[in-house]
């Protein structure tokens, strides 16, 4: 057993605010988050071999992970995202493409890694161009515990590649947007705690995970709804607010530690 017990595969990129650029990415996100809460952690991406990449890879050293599965490509630039964030509780993204972390190119070391992790972490923004999708589907063979971290930026996904990684997912981890969007693919218009439950029967998912704004978070597993309600705060941005809270699930849950048994809830008919 190898002691690095996640992997989180995908993007890593420069978020570019009217304030400057800050490091970002789901995948990188959420590792830095799980490495802060004390939980080994090993990050796959790609990065340009220009600056902002040396730069990228320089700090994420500096938050004390490796790099030695962070690849360096010739051929594309090092991601960048536009994020406006007029609307604090709304932050919308211009998403360049193609870039450096559309390629993150399969071999075998990067198959021992996912082999010998406890949970692998990955999201759908990082399938969006065939070069990482294809790699990423090559690994999620390999993998023994799934996380789909669902991040639906308009253009960057499809109905056919989201369903087929929620096929393949153990636990999955959405917002309410995409928790109603993804039911209308189905045909069906329903309250979040039976839309839940349809989806975990459906793909035979062991947790699903549903962020809802101010009105904190859903999770639903082994048929038991639980709610963690809001905590209010001054709202600056958005940004990373749900790869942290991912995080802080995820060590729960490799814990073993039971949900809190205060929102054990009935699955209701209605809306909450």
């Amino acid at each position: 057993m190898s002691e690095k017990k996640i992997v989180c595969f995908g993007e890593v990129l420069w978020d570019v605010l009217p304030t400057g650029k800050q490091p970002g990415g789901a995948p990188f996100n959420v590792a830095v988050h799980l490495h802060q809460l004390g939980l080994p952690v090993e990050l796959i991406s790609r990065v340009g071999d220009d600056e902002l990449g040396t730069e990228l890879l320089e700090f994420i050293e500096s938050k004390g992970l490796r790099t030695d599965y962070v690849q360096r490509g010739k051929t594309h630039l090092t991601g960048v995202v536009k994020a406006n964030v007029d609307d604090a509780n709304e932050v919308t993204y211009k998403i360049v493409q193609p870039v450096a972390w559309d390629y993150i190119q399969y071999d075998a070391a990067l198959e021992q890694l996912v082999e010998q992790a406890e949970v692998f972490v990955f999201g759908s923004l990082a399938a969006r161009q065939a070069g990482t999708r294809e790699t990423l589907y090559r690994l999620l063979e390999h993998a023994r515990f799934k996380v789909f971290d669902v991040n639906m930026r308009p253009p960057h996904y499809t109905k056919e590649v989201t369903k087929y990684l929620l096929e393949k997912a153990n636990l999955v981890k959405m917002n309410h947007h995409e928790l109603a969007e993804i039911m209308t693919w189905f045909g069906l218009e329903t309250d979040r705690p039976t839309a839940m439950q349809w989806l975990a029967e459906r793909f035979d998912l062991q947790a699903v995970c549903v962020t809802c704004g101010a009105d904190g978070a859903l999770l639903c597993t082994n048929g038991q709804l639980y709610r963690a309600p809001g905590v209010a705060v001054e709202v600056k941005d958005t940004i990373g607010s749900g790869d942290s809270f991912l995080a802080a699930l995820l060590k729960g849950w490799l814990n073993g530690q039971e949900p809190g048994e205060a929102y054990a809830l009935p699955a209701p008919r209605g809306h909450w």
